[in-house]
């Protein structure tokens, strides 16, 4: 070997001993790591990236078992994602099938069911299935009010998606009711955590 072939080589290793830890890093590889790595991408917009992801710790939670809470948390993330793009289609049987794990294995008045609930519900909404989405989302606020309390950051946000859906229905009355209790939850909040 040459010198100018050791140098090549030489120079290759430092390479590979520089970028490889931190390409590796990068890189999800666990569960978790593709759930954190997924919602970043969403939030910023890069729901091709996010998609990939997700799908990627779906695959992976299918190895956890038919009932296991992080197969519905892969479920609907995928499932929120879609229903962002319009992919109504794809989102509901997501949507669904994440519903039935959680109350199978969390029990039906567990708040994880009522956040199913919520996303089904706001499934529905966006595609103007109003009928059905009703029902859900008073079953997600009784669990929400139950589990959590009256005065719980999640029930207002639940209740400003049941608002926004009596608004659509031209209830506005009920919707502006609704709307100023989750305003006063939120008010609530604000001042008690004024860093918020």
């Amino acid at each position: 070997m040459t010198s100018r072939d050791r140098r090549a080589v030489t120079a290759w290793l430092l390479w590979i001993l520089a970028f490889c830890p931190v390409l590796a890093v990068v890189q999800p590889k666990t569960w978790e790591d593709y759930i954190a790595a997924g919602k970043s991408a969403y939030q910023q917009g890069r729901y091709t990236e996010a998609e990939k992801l997700f799908e990627a710790a779906l695959k992976e939670a299918e190895g956890f078992g038919p009932q296991d809470p992080r197969l519905a948390t892969s479920l609907n993330n995928l499932a929120l994602l879609y229903r962002d793009q319009g992919k109504y289609a794809e989102a509901e049987p997501l949507c669904k099938r994440a519903l039935v794990i959680r109350e199978q294995a969390l029990g039906p008045d567990h708040v994880d069911v009522a956040t199913s609930l919520n996303n089904l519900a706001g499934l529905y909404s966006a595609q103007g299935e109003y009928a059905e989405a009703e029902p859900l989302f008073k079953r997600a606020l009784a669990i929400q009010e139950k589990a959590l309390g009256l005065e719980h950051p999640d029930v207002a946000a639940t209740m400003e998606n049941y608002a926004a859906l009596l608004s659509k229905t031209k209830r506005e009355a009920e919707a502006a009711q609704v709307e100023a209790n989750a305003r006063r939850i939120r008010a609530m909040h604000s001042v008690q955590n004024p860093l918020r």
